[in-house]
């Protein structure tokens, strides 16, 4: 996979330990939505993330980056942006991208996991398919769903696009899903076998996931996540 070294536009924080990397590239890329950067920190040292927006935006590069105190793998990285400007890196990488092929479509995303479901959610709205896609997303605390006021919007624009939220521990004010996001997954729906399911988070998750929905009838083909390609 060639490499294309980007210009590091604006880094923004989107919570304590998340942030939006804007990447300029020398030309529009090439990529599908649901695929993934590879940084390249080191000749044997490439290091994956989600690009966050949707294949039709192919003039940027977006990241959420997750940094949290002692995530060397993520921290390193946005350390050489802030100091270099400058990145090198692949697009293109992943075979867990958008499939269109009619069948109602859930997202589950835990964490910065969202950047990958976040991509195929905007490619599949832009589209103009009525197809109906939902989108739940999991966090430890309300503030770690970081756009969650853009996706109400998107959900009140579109007929087709149900945004669910779910906080692990809630504080008094919250008014949603509370739990484990698989588990609210779960709970609304009981036959996967006609339904495409797409999941990004910690890999035990996605095990999960992969285990207990199959058992409710979903096909393994209709299952994407990049997780499964390691588990």
């Amino acid at each position: 996979m060639s490499e294309i070294k980007c210009k590091v536009a604006s880094i923004t924080p989107l919570t304590d330990v998340v942030y939006k990397i804007e990447l300029t590239p020398p030309a529009p890329v090439t990529f599908q939505a649901g695929q993934y950067a590879l940084i390249d920190m080191g000749e044997k040292d490439k290091r994956p993330f989600s690009i966050a927006n949707a294949a039709f935006d192919s003039s940027r590069i977006e990241l959420h980056i997750g940094a949290e105190p002692g995530n060397t793998f993520a921290g390193e990285v946005l350390s050489r942006m802030k100091e270099e400007g400058e990145i090198s890196l692949s697009v293109n990488n992943g075979q867990a991208f958008l499939q269109s092929n009619g069948l109602p479509m859930v997202l589950i995303a835990g964490g910065t996991g969202f950047s990958y479901t976040y991509s195929i959610l905007q490619q599949h709205l832009h589209s103009g398919d009525k197809t109906p896609i939902t989108l739940y997303w999991g966090g430890r605390h309300a503030g770690d769903l970081y756009l969650s006021e853009a996706l109400n919007a998107l959900a009140a624009k579109h007929d087709n696009f149900t945004f669910v939220p779910v906080v692990e521990f809630a504080e008094d004010d919250w008014k949603g899903r509370t739990g484990w996001v698989h588990h609210a997954v779960l709970a609304d729906h009981t036959d996967f076998e006609h339904m495409q399911v797409y999941v990004a988070g910690r890999f035990e998750m996605a095990k999960t996931v992969r285990e207990d929905f199959t058992v409710r009838g979903l096909k393994v083909e209709n299952l994407f996540g990049d997780a499964f390609a390691f588990i």
